[in-house]
């Protein structure tokens, strides 16, 4: 009881000392640019790589600058302002990162925080102290009416005065200042540091002239390209920050401190005694059996903290992977076991049904060919999910790029696809749950340091019950590995994983992704559509992939093609279940595989999302035409109505 007491004390201390500072994480304007990046390009992978090394250079310098050179290119700019402590900063550069993303896919955004800024556009704007195009001026809708006129004319004066004073102050001590006059008007100024002494004067005189026209509001602040400007009734900066507190506030808090330790003390004991009751009584109700659960799965939470040393802060140098939802790091625990975190920047609805999705899924299932959800952490600036190390990335370094580390050999190529789909039926039907994930790639299946594979990234998978035939859902996934059903109706089977799983096998076998041509097939062909020519004409032997140099057996490598013809045929029905497909796979007898009948020739760039327009030239043509037209890369979904449903990470989906 003691130490509980004692934490309760301590949080109550933490608590009131983070009241005495203010990040000042108020949002005042969010502006999103027009302009949307070229077709078929995306800036997501710009936007990750600029938001982590503005937020390094925030977290040493308050403030920073960062190029990356893309198509199109990508400029940004952070900064705090100068009162803020670096705590008080990096919360408020937290909150702005989590914000900005509403822009995407726009090619620029600007933020305003009360405490901070942040800019990215596709120029360099960095010493650009004003823009007519994007200099605004916000006015509170209260004012000093109250007042007499004599009054408000005074105060009307002192305003002016301030915003003087507080741009003379900026410009003649690095472009920061404070400025207060007769106790009823504060004010502060903040240039950015790119835009120099004479830019800092030239956006504070623009932004001092429009500001004074807010008086006799309460409020009034100016937004330009290159400065911020605000005045106040109230005083709410931190100017004097780091100089201790007064003698007399000290004393104050002091007395608050120990009255309210006291009070807490005395309450806390009469509190254990009622929840130590409520806790046999619900115990004996069986209400209780909730909490039991979060007990049991404890050992998930992760402390913010502890991840961010544990990456080294997220070092560039730790980076392991990337995908549009965030950035994977190698970390290390303090047991020393090696770890991968993956790092969410988002908070959109998208992101954040996907993380919790995940969570739920797969913390309570197991399995050799799964990737291990170890834990989460959704207490620091961005959401965390933490897996087990898988030393040797996903697949498709090994059988798509160009300078190829390693070539698989057939053996280890076979075992890679009997190891995938011992993954996929133990999903589909070997769980307490039936799970699909939906994003059945290669990209998504890693290797360890046997090159056995691991299914992961189940931020796209669902499940339902036993009951239902199937689940009509938004259209997610990637195209070339989705199913003609879903991708056409939506309706969602565990078929459609075989799909995927099927189209995957030919990319195996044939080491060439499903849109990749060869100079001596036609090349208005899909992957699919080679591999059945080559089966009607009794050649599926020449689909392996070259780099094997005819070191495979032919028999078994055209087995293996027909199964992936099999699980890519149109029809649900005709497909077989994982479970088929496994036996089809380790029959040792060599028993008679059925005939596939032909499978549908959706000529898709593989990898890309769903919003990408392609053809058709199977009998679903028309229907998928007309679909595309309005499909987004992945479904809409509510989000969970509070964070707090999911505080434990161990909320399982029904």
């Amino acid at each position: 009881m003691y130490a509980k007491t004692t934490t309760w004390v301590i949080f109550f201390f933490l608590v009131l000392s983070v009241s005495l500072s203010d990040p000042r994480t108020n949002q005042v304007a969010l502006s999103c640019g027009t302009l949307k990046p070229p077709p078929n390009t995306s800036i997501i992978p710009a936007f990750v790589k600029e938001m982590e090394s503005l937020s390094q250079l925030i977290t040493t310098h308050h403030w920073g600058t960062h190029f990356v050179n893309s198509t199109p290119p990508m400029y940004g700019l952070a900064q705090c302002f100068q009162d803020l402590s670096h705590t008080d900063c990096l919360l408020c550069y937290a909150a702005c990162r989590t914000k900005i993303p509403r822009c995407l896919p726009s090619l620029s955004a600007t933020i305003f925080l009360d405490g901070c800024y942040l800019r990215y556009d596709n120029y360099s704007f960095y010493q650009q102290p004003t823009d007519p195009s994007r200099d605004a001026v916000i006015c509170s809708s209260s004012s000093k009416q109250e007042l007499e006129n004599e009054d408000r004319m005074e105060f009307v004066k002192n305003v002016g005065f301030a915003i003087r004073n507080v741009t003379k102050a900026a410009v003649d001590n690095g472009g920061f200042g404070v400025a207060q006059v007769k106790g009823s008007v504060y004010a502060l100024a903040q240039c950015w540091k790119t835009v120099g002494r004479d830019g800092c004067r030239a956006c504070l005189e623009k932004g001092g002239e429009a500001v004074r026209g807010c008086a006799p509001k309460k409020e009034g602040r100016a937004l330009n390209a290159g400065c911020y400007l605000r005045y106040s009734t109230e005083k709410f900066y931190m100017a004097d920050h780091g100089h201790g507190l007064s003698v007399s506030r000290g004393i104050i808090i002091a007395v608050v401190l120990a009255a309210a330790a006291f009070i807490l003390l005395s309450l806390f004991a009469a509190y254990a005694g009622y929840a130590k009751l409520v806790q046999i009584k619900q115990e004996r109700s069986g209400v209780g059996l909730a909490s039991i659960s979060i007990n049991k799965y404890s050992s998930l939470k992760f402390k913010y903290e502890t991840l961010e040393k544990a990456t080294d802060y997220f070092n560039s140098s730790r980076k392991i992977g990337q995908g549009g939802g965030g950035s994977v790091f190698k970390g290390t625990l303090p047991n020393g076991k090696t770890v991968a975190v993956k790092r969410l920047i988002y908070n959109t609805r998208q992101w954040v049904d996907e993380f919790f999705n995940e969570v739920n899924l797969i913390s309570g299932i197991q399995h050799k060919h799964l990737v291990k959800l170890l834990g989460c952490s959704i207490e620091g600036p961005e959401s965390l999910l933490v897996y087990e190390y898988v030393p040797n990335k996903s697949l498709d370094h090994f059988l798509f790029d160009k300078n190829k580390v390693q070539i698989l050999t057939w053996n280890e190529r076979l075992n890679i696809i009997v190891g995938t789909a011992e993954g996929l039926a133990y999903l589909h039907e070997g769980s307490t749950i039936r799970i699909i994930h939906r994003d059945i790639k290669s990209g998504n299946v890693l290797l360890d340091e046997n090159l056995s594979p691991k299914i992961a990234d189940f931020g796209l998978a669902r499940c339902f019950a036993a009951d239902k035939s199937h689940l009509s859902t938004g259209i997610a996934g990637t195209l070339g590995y989705m199913a003609p059903e879903y991708l056409v109706q939506g309706q969602l089977t565990e078929k459609a994983d075989v799909y995927s799983f099927g189209v995957l096998v030919l990319e195996i076998v044939s080491g060439k992704r499903n849109s990749t041509f060869r100079q001596d097939w036609d090349d208005s062909d899909s992957l699919l559509h080679k591999v059945w020519k080559l089966y009607i004409s009794n050649d599926l032997a020449r689909a392996v992939d070259p780099c094997l140099r005819d070191d495979f057996p032919a028999e078994e490598a055209s087995r293996v093609l027909q199964i992936g013809l099999l699980c890519t045929q149109a029809s649900v029905a005709l497909r077989p279940s994982m479970a088929e497909v496994l036996a089809m796979l380790t029959n040792k007898e060599r028993a008679a595989i059925p005939n596939p009948n032909q499978p549908p020739f959706l000529n898709a760039t593989g990898g890309s999302t769903i919003n990408r327009s392609y053809s058709a030239n199977s009998s679903v043509s028309n229907a998928l035409t007309k679909v595309v037209a309005s499909c987004t890369s992945t479904e809409s979904s509510s989000v969970p109505s509070s964070y707090a449903d999911f505080k434990n990470c161990t909320s399982f989906a029904q």
